[in-house]
């Protein structure tokens, strides 16, 4: 009797662990990220993982390093081990749909990850920020800087634009438009090298080189005898390849200050550039949010029920609505980065020294 109240016992004390472990198990969630070479795709990934982990799911995480048949060999690859749901941050949005088909008939669902994958019925729910917000936000820092809303100027601008195969790269230069083409139009604002339009200004893949190039090339044919006074830029990679360039033609010094350059993403570099008085403004997209957004949406999903979205008219993908969650961007320049960025606890202050 002794020997069968202890199996007994010890079988009643084994089932709350084996019920523990099965809600510890969720499934298995795949999450495809562009490259390693931006800071902020790290923070991505790494916040998105710890989230996913956090509730219980096994994640697999991997980055393509900019190359599109990697990304799509890569989510190939995540399809055959049928995970409950794909998570995708598109290089290109639009080369995705074959693969996303056989996602779908495999049970899979899909959410873009701040970047909108186009050309599918395939992508149930998108995460992002607001993304013409952005823009506007890049726009109005430039704006207030050079108070043309007190009616100074003409001032001297060019614009530049980030990947025209990232389908947010649209959203973010429309955006600043918004905002600066009635100063164009006015003649408050002079693009001197005429060059405005996506076509015109688009940086393929983002690349920092590839925007102090055309800098370069900019200040040798339209500015030889002419002071540059801002540049739109969309991404801090690009403007610290703008500054670059600046500073080569002697920009950025006591006698002649850096112009106006915007950016996006409060990456470590730029944040340190705005703190020694170069790159203007940033802005912030505080990427753990974005992950709770994602991670809100899995779990809706896998409980049959609808994830909270607040956006269902803006992301025409070109084949439907994709049902949408915006979060807001935050403006960063010197006035405000200590409590944006080290209070909030997204930085330390001896990351940013």
């Amino acid at each position: 009797m002794k020997r069968l109240f202890l199996k007994t016992l010890v079988a009643i004390m084994a089932l709350p662990l084996v019920g523990v472990a099965h809600a510890q198990d969720k499934g298995l969630v795949a999450v495809s990220m562009p490259t390693k070479s931006s800071a902020r795709w790290i923070a991505d990934g790494d916040n998105i993982v710890k989230q996913l982990k956090a509730e219980g799911y096994t994640t697999d995480l991997q980055y393509a390093d900019d190359d599109i048949p990697n990304q799509l060999a890569q989510i190939e690859n995540m399809v055959t081990k049928k995970p409950k749901v794909l998570v995708i941050a598109a290089i290109d949005g639009t080369t995705l749909s074959n693969v996303l088909k056989k996602a779908h008939d495999a049970g899979i669902k899909v959410i873009a990850y701040d970047r909108l994958i186009r050309g599918t019925p395939n992508v149930d729910y998108y995460a992002t920020f607001d993304n013409f917000q952005v823009g506007v936000l890049q726009a109005t820092s430039i704006v207030d800087k050079l108070g043309l809303k007190d009616g100074k100027g003409p001032f001297n601008i060019e614009l530049f634009g980030g990947s025209p195969d990232d389908n947010n790269a649209f959203f973010f230069y429309n955006g600043a438009m918004s905002v600066l083409d009635p100063y164009i139009k006015s003649g408050k604002l002079v693009v001197r090298s005429k060059q405005m339009g996506m076509d015109k200004v688009g940086t393929l893949r983002w690349d920092g080189a590839v925007a102090q190039a055309r800098m370069d090339n900019l200040l040798s044919a339209y500015y030889g005898n002419a002071k540059l006074n801002a540049a739109l830029s969309p991404y801090d990679g690009l403007s610290i390849g703008i500054l670059s360039s600046l500073k080569g033609v002697g920009y950025c010094t006591p006698q002649q200050p850096c112009p106006v350059v915007s950016g996006q993403d409060a990456e470590i570099p730029s944040v340190k550039s705005i703190l020694h008085g170069e790159q203007y403004s940033t802005i912030f997209k505080d990427t753990r949010e974005l992950a709770k957004v994602t991670v809100s949406m899995i779990d809706a999903m896998m409980q049959d029920k609808k994830p909270e979205v607040n956006d269902t008219k803006t992301y025409n993908n070109g084949v439907k609505v994709v049902p949408s969650y915006l979060l807001k961007p935050v403006l960063v320049d010197a006035s405000n980065w200590k409590h944006i960025l080290v209070d909030s606890g997204y930085y330390t202050a001896a990351q940013l020294q």
